[in-house]
């Protein structure tokens, strides 16, 4: 988001909002996702946006979803 940000403030705003209504969405859905590509858990999931990965572990026995991180696709820093 910081490179949107140097080039436009609203681009970058908007991108921030959206990416966080998605997140929000997540836990109706936790599955929808695909499983992650950086790891080999079925409840780690990879949200895809824009070219950007949220990447989220699912832990169905306490009912809570955690955000290991966010990325750009093609940096892949957890692979």
């Amino acid at each position: 988001m910081e490179y949107i940000a140097k080039d436009k403030a609203t681009a970058a705003r908007k991108f921030k909002e959206e990416i966080l209504q998605r997140i929000k969405e997540v836990p109706a859905m936790p599955y929808c996702n695909r499983k992650s590509i950086f790891f080999d858990d079925d409840e780690i999931r990879d949200l895809i946006y824009k070219g950007y990965i949220v990447v989220y572990k699912i832990n169905k026995k306490d009912q809570i979803i955690k955000i290991f991180g966010f990325t750009k696709y093609e940096d892949k820093p957890f692979g």
